[in-house]
């Protein structure tokens, strides 16, 4: 049973992850959204229309995966943290951000469906591939839905023309798939600027045993974001 101070501690986990992310620009204004889940009887998730680099533990809402409100004003886009958590039994927290490269890459390469990660062994290691998911309106279902093919599979993913998304065991992991992200996607735009420069038409990929390496180490990690 979890204790008042337990959730106490939780809110404030909430409050320096927010934090965390405005400081390394991966959200801006009232962008975001941040979520733990206690139990499918309490979600706790940020507020609605506030400044997440300002919110304090007093700010947090609580929410049930039925989407009933406990407490406080919960985020406009509550329903797509919601299908992640009714989808993904292993999820207990969700980082919801807006990291400007990732987004980039998005829009500049509309037919991608993936982030091009092959080149990149860490990221392999780290999240597998990392999927872009089709736009969908902003505080719709849809949002969640859209999710359904990539779940509970991938953990860390594009939101197409909107932002990021990574889901964990718990907070840090959910936190360090947003800014593998971010990381990942910058290395990878500056590489193509650099092979542009250069007149390179792609980016060289490992070898295929050394894929296959680096993705069995993968699978024999368990799956978490690292």
């Amino acid at each position: 049973m979890w204790e008042e101070e337990n959730i106490t501690e939780i809110k404030d986990q909430i409050v320096q992850v927010c934090q965390r992310l405005n400081q390394k620009n991966l959200l801006a204004a009232a962008d975001g959204n941040v979520s733990y889940r206690i139990s499918d009887r309490l979600i706790l998730i940020t507020p609605t229309a506030l400044n997440k680099a300002f919110i304090t533990p007093e700010d947090i809402a609580g929410i049930t995966l039925e989407n009933e409100i406990k407490f406080g004003k919960p985020s406009g886009e509550r329903l797509m943290h919601l299908e992640v958590y009714k989808r993904c039994p292993q999820a207990k927290a969700i980082v919801h951000a807006h990291p400007p490269t990732a987004i980039a890459w998005s829009l500049a390469r509309p037919h991608l469906k993936e982030l091009p990660f092959e080149s990149l062994p860490e990221v392999i290691l780290a999240v597998g591939n990392i999927p872009i998911i089709p736009y969908a309106r902003p505080g719709t279902r849809e949002m969640g839905l859209n999710l359904a093919n990539v779940l509970p599979h991938s953990r860390v993913m594009i939101l197409s023309r909107h932002g990021g998304l990574s889901w964990g065991e718990d907070l840090m992991e959910a936190y360090n798939g947003m800014e593998r992200l971010e990381h990942s996607a910058l290395i990878l735009k500056m590489a193509h600027e650099m092979a542009q420069m250069q007149t390179a038409t792609h980016l060289p990929q490992l070898p295929d045993e050394e894929l296959s390496a680096l993705m069995k180490i993968r699978q024999q990690q368990g799956g978490r974001t690292l």
